[in-house]
């Protein structure tokens, strides 16, 4: 604190020397439960579908949408219900949406910190050979026509760090938080991270998968512990998966 002198005497009036950090946000329980019901339910809804619907071979784009609106659009939904049935009344305040200028400077950091625990729980995962199947597999291969390229980069780039960023460290962290001490929380919204990803399609390769996406979740969770907000993992989760996408595209 910073104390004032009139010349004769010590005035009252004072100055913090540092704002005070905000408190974390607390959210009931059922927020969580109920994003990775929701967000489960849909992705599961959104891949049975698309099978389904792969028969008609429509463009690669149209299924790209159908993914994207369905597995993601409950979420959407859930952010807004549950904001407003168990939120302060500030949903910015509630999902940590407060964006600062030094995120464009964090952003990077926490991509580059994502980047490293992924490479050191690969490399345990192969070490003890885990059977592990990446989760862009294929996507190399299909027919790289322009409209295709520009879907799955929106989806990869904008849709999913910014609903997963929503559903996992907007929601479910703050929601476990309110259970458990921080720590847990952020190692269990990073393993349910991880078990999102999974997709029948990969069989016994999801185990490696799931394990590796883990540690990435746990990266963002505890960024956003820290920071306090979620747009520094949004920028982190979009460079993340945008490096793997155009390492994927271009060879």
């Amino acid at each position: 604190m910073l104390r004032f002198f009139d010349g004769r005497a010590w005035t009252a009036h004072v100055v913090p020397l540092a704002v005070p950090a905000p408190p974390h946000r607390r959210l009931p329980i059922v927020v969580a439960v109920g994003a990775v019901v929701v967000l489960l339910v849909s992705l599961i809804a959104s891949r049975i579908l698309v099978e389904h619907l792969v028969q008609y071979d429509w463009p690669i784009v149209v299924y790209v949408a159908i993914s994207v609106v369905l597995g993601y659009g409950p979420s959407v939904w859930w952010c807004w219900f549950a904001t407003a049935r168990w939120g302060t009344g500030d949903r910015r305040a509630d999902l940590g949406l407060r964006a600062s200028w030094s995120d464009l400077g964090w952003g990077p950091v926490i991509w580059l910190a994502a980047l490293i625990g992924e490479v050191a729980v690969a490399s345990v995962v192969l070490g003890l050979r885990i059977p592990v199947t990446s989760n862009t597999e294929g996507i190399g291969e299909l027919r790289l026509d322009r409209t295709y390229v520009i879907s799955i980069l929106i989806t990869a780039v904008v849709a999913a760090p910014v609903i997963e960023e929503l559903v996992f460290r907007g929601l479910i962290l703050p929601g476990l938080m309110s259970r458990m001490p921080w720590v847990w929380a952020v190692i269990a919204q990073g393993a349910l991270f991880g078990v999102a990803h999974v997709d029948p399609a990969r069989g016994v390769g999801n185990v490696g998968l799931t394990i590796i996406l883990s540690g990435v979740g746990v990266v963002f969770g505890g960024a956003a512990y820290l920071l306090r907000r979620i747009p520094p993992t949004m920028l982190a989760h979009a460079l993340f998966n945008g490096f793997v996408l155009t390492i994927v595209l271009t060879h």
